[in-house]
């Protein structure tokens, strides 16, 4: 049974969202702040947490800095941003900060379960088809799901794993911003290109010399991008 942990300080909110989850075979773990979510995933039974939706406009410790501190603690564990204004400056911060996916609320139980399956299917090791790839100090191995820059490893969230492997592929083959949204997201609809862009942001600050002047992960204006490298 995957474990969620919601983090909503709205109780009706938190207690609807919670309900939905449980019928549809989640266990939940809920905190209304910031710091009663770190504390569980500090806690015995952190490790059982497989996901985390975090609503950005709590009290103290904002949504943003729970995704940072998240993040920095794991690089796997899958988060899902909820906001309610939809505000473009708001998503974008957020997946910056280290978030995977965002819904804006009120949110239909159906979209949030399809959110959340997908970024636990993202989180599944799954090796994309194509070569391993050592270019010039980037190795990256599709059998074991590892990369490495001048010989370190370099932990990556699952968002950017499968990104970087379906980019890396088909070397030289430029995908649209849709593509990538269908093959490492699971959105099979017309999609949101930030979610593309701030995971290829986030990955260039990793694996790129200069990320200013990136070598692998090219942009191909008014297409997508593509993979080197130069």
């Amino acid at each position: 049974m995957p474990h969620v942990l919601l983090i909503e300080d709205d109780v009706s909110v938190r207690d609807g969202m919670e309900l939905v989850l449980r019928r549809h075979g989640y266990g939940v773990d809920t905190a209304a702040t910031g710091e009663q979510a770190l504390a569980l995933l500090a806690g015995d039974h952190g490790a059982r947490i497989e996901l985390a939706v975090v609503d950005l406009m709590l009290p103290g410790m904002d949504g943003f800095e729970v995704c940072r501190r998240i993040r920095a603690r794991s690089a796997t564990l899958p988060v899902i941003m909820l906001t309610a204004r939809g505000d473009d400056s708001d998503i974008v911060t957020g997946l910056e900060a280290g978030a995977d996916d965002y819904v804006v609320k009120p949110v239909t139980a159906p979209v949030l379960k399809a959110r959340i399956r997908a970024a636990l299917r993202r989180a599944e090791p799954s090796a994309r088809q194509g070569p391993d790839a050592d270019l010039a100090g980037l190795v990256i191995d599709r059998a074991g799901l590892t990369v490495t820059r001048d010989g370190t490893l370099v932990p990556l969230p699952p968002t950017e794993l499968r990104l970087l492997l379906e980019l890396s592929a088909s070397p030289g083959r430029v995908l649209s911003r849709d593509q990538l949204l269908e093959s490492v997201w699971d959105h099979n609809f017309l999609g949101d290109s930030r979610l593309v862009d701030a995971a290829v942001g986030r990955l260039r600050a990793k694996i790129e010399a200069v990320p200013s002047k990136p070598r692998y992960i090219q942009t191909v204006r008014g297409f997508g991008y593509r993979f080197g490298p130069l």
